[in-house]
């Protein structure tokens, strides 16, 4: 639709407003408000511009290390009234990217001389009772200046967290920890069947 404004904008002259808003099935009232409008939108565009310079500024300051947080703050700092949505919108417009610093933590280093572990579901996550399947995950938490290790188990009947544990290593007793947590709130029954 803006484009067809813009083109009966362009070509009024030579076509007249009318006609050109019969063809393009535009309607005439719709046509001059988008037009009584244009101060506004050019208004908004200079503003826009002038915040992406300031953007940019700060960026090339940073040697090219802030992203849309950092400016941000920075723009906060300089008396701007600016939300972070905004600043990262313009950024992405523009092409004006900083730098990722932080590195992944590796967590699994798979012993080559290991054998494969077999998939007992075999990529089949649904089950159609509770207890018919258990499946498990690690992740990692960031703790002041160190890191701790979290393991779960998952009914995958009821996508329900049946047992876990935490710790400061990533040994097997963490798993076997969130298992035996789990057997105890499941009742015993025999686990080793279940768990995948």
């Amino acid at each position: 639709m803006t484009n067809r404004l813009r083109f009966i904008s362009a070509h009024r002259a030579a076509f007249g407003v009318k006609r050109l808003c019969r063809v393009l099935a535009v309607s005439r009232s719709g046509f001059y408000r988008w037009t009584a409008g244009e101060p506004a939108r050019q208004a908004r565009a200079a503003d826009e511009d002038a915040l992406a310079e300031q953007i940019r500024a700060i960026h090339t300051d940073s040697g090219g290390a802030y992203g849309s947080p950092r400016v941000t703050v920075e723009l906060r700092c300089q008396g701007v009234r600016v939300n972070r949505k905004r600043v990262e919108r313009i950024m992405q417009q523009r092409d004006v990217v900083g730098r990722h610093l932080r590195r992944r933590k590796r967590t699994t280093i798979p012993d080559p001389a290991a054998p494969p572990v077999p998939d007992l579901i075999g990529r089949d996550f649904t089950a159609t009772a509770p207890n018919r399947w258990w499946c498990g995950d690690i992740t990692y938490l960031r703790v002041g200046t160190g890191w701790l290790y979290l393991a779960t188990v998952i009914d995958i009947a009821t996508r329900r967290l049946i047992g876990w544990s935490i710790n400061i290593h990533m040994r097997t007793s963490l798993v076997i920890d969130a298992l035996n947590a789990a057997v105890a709130a499941r009742g015993d029954r025999s686990a080793s069947s279940h768990a995948a």
